[in-house]
């Protein structure tokens, strides 16, 4: 048996689709709770973060 150090992510459903998406191109979860929690590799936080701000962001609309 092997232990993975993991982080707990609560989201929303939109959320924890774009993050299923971005787990297709590289692979960071580690279980898959429920609709709202997911278990990610703990190494992989930060960037994961980092990626899903930057999805978030070309999702949003400005007044600009």
């Amino acid at each position: 048996m092997k232990a993975i150090r993991g982080v707990l992510l609560t989201c929303d459903s939109a959320v924890k689709q774009i993050l299923l998406t971005m787990n297709e191109k590289q692979s960071f979860i580690i279980e898959d709770l429920d609709d709202f929690h997911v278990v990610i590799k703990a190494d992989e936080e930060y960037r994961v973060r980092r990626e899903l701000e930057a999805e978030l962001e070309k999702n949003t609309y400005s007044l600009e």
